[in-house]
């Protein structure tokens, strides 16, 4: 079911054009990695090109021996992009399991926590929520994604760019 009706649930997120051609702009390359199967991405990539959204590698859970928290999307990801070390290299996450798979595979961690999947919300609700219960709601998810190691918490792909510019500094300064 999920296959047949993935394509009505494909929206971009706000902000990740703005954050993808910035990206671009800097020469990084764009890998995800996704618990859905290659079934599922089939249907899904071509939606998300038409969206104007095609990252570099798509690497599934199907694809590895293992998914979350399992480092081996990441590293398929790195092999498929030919990028390293792991260090130089960014994971983005709006779940736990998102922030561990970064971190064991030895990456910079930013956690989302307004637009994804700990909030559990579609946008019209989170917009439609009270804004003191939101504030609640998206403390609790920063708090336990900072309990779980993520380097950086943010509410959204908007906010993502100047952490990825501020990362991209202190590694210049590690050479």
């Amino acid at each position: 079911m999920m296959v047949a009706t993935i394509s009505r649930h494909a929206d971009l997120i706000p902000g990740l054009l703005e954050f993808v051609n910035g990206l671009r702009g800097r020469r990084i390359k764009i890998g995800t990695s996704t618990g859905y199967t290659n079934s599922m991405m089939e249907v899904l990539v071509p939606v998300a090109r038409q969206n104007g959204y095609q990252p570099d590698s798509v690497v599934c859970s199907s694809d590895v021996p293992a998914g979350r928290p399992y480092p081996w999307m990441c590293f398929q990801n790195a092999i498929n992009l030919e990028t390293y070390p792991m260090e130089a290299m960014v994971k983005i996450g709006d779940t736990i399991a998102d922030i561990e798979e970064g971190l064991n595979a030895g990456m910079w961690v930013i956690g989302i926590s307004k637009s994804g999947n700990e909030l559990g919300l579609t946008r019209k609700d989170a917009e439609n929520l009270d804004p003191a219960e939101l504030k609640k709601h998206l403390a609790a998810i920063e708090e336990r994604f900072r309990a779980s190691g993520a380097h950086y918490v943010v509410e959204g792909i908007w906010e993502c760019l100047p952490i990825i510019d501020e990362i991209s500094r202190l590694l210049s300064r590690r050479k």
